[in-house]
């Protein structure tokens, strides 16, 4: 199984961005994956949503080839961790094809992305701030390749 994750910017929260590359570490001993961090649109100002998005949605755009696109967005579906590790089992032994989560920045993603999605996937009910967001689906994955691959895990 081959994994991607694509989200605009870089964490700039140094304690976030360890437990990022914690992660990270934790899951390519399982699994292959790669984080790309995409030019992020600055200098604009925050009322110009749209082209923030869209500038953002062309960095990420040219990291999608024939993958199996996950999208995190607000209204996607929740799952527990064991339905999350299923889901990771099925798509990755179902095709040679990367499974790409992406992750949006600040204002989330713009919808030509969210179209692209073959799946949208929801961390909570609750908001949290994009670079919370990085660390949690990166633990969440690492929690469901555990699972997939029998190792023990707190619950």
């Amino acid at each position: 199984m081959q994994l991607k994750i694509l989200w605009p910017g870089k964490t700039r929260n140094r304690s976030l961005k360890e437990l990022q590359d914690l992660y990270l570490k934790k899951i390519n001993k399982l699994e292959s994956c790669e984080v790309i961090e995409t030019k992020e649109a600055r200098g604009l100002p925050e009322r110009a949503e749209n082209k923030i998005l869209t500038k953002e949605a062309q960095g990420l755009e040219k990291h999608l080839k024939d993958d199996y696109i996950v999208c995190l967005f607000d209204k996607g579906k929740e799952m527990n961790s064991r339905e999350f590790a299923y889901f990771l089992e099925e798509k990755g032994s179902n095709s040679t094809r990367p499974i790409t989560f992406i992750a949006g920045g600040f204002l989330g993603l713009a919808d030509e992305i969210l179209k692209k999605a073959h799946f949208l996937l929801s961390l909570s009910k609750m908001t949290l701030s994009h670079e919370l967001t990085r660390v949690v689906l990166l633990e969440q994955i690492y929690r469901a390749l555990a699972i997939k691959h029998g190792r023990q895990y707190a619950k």
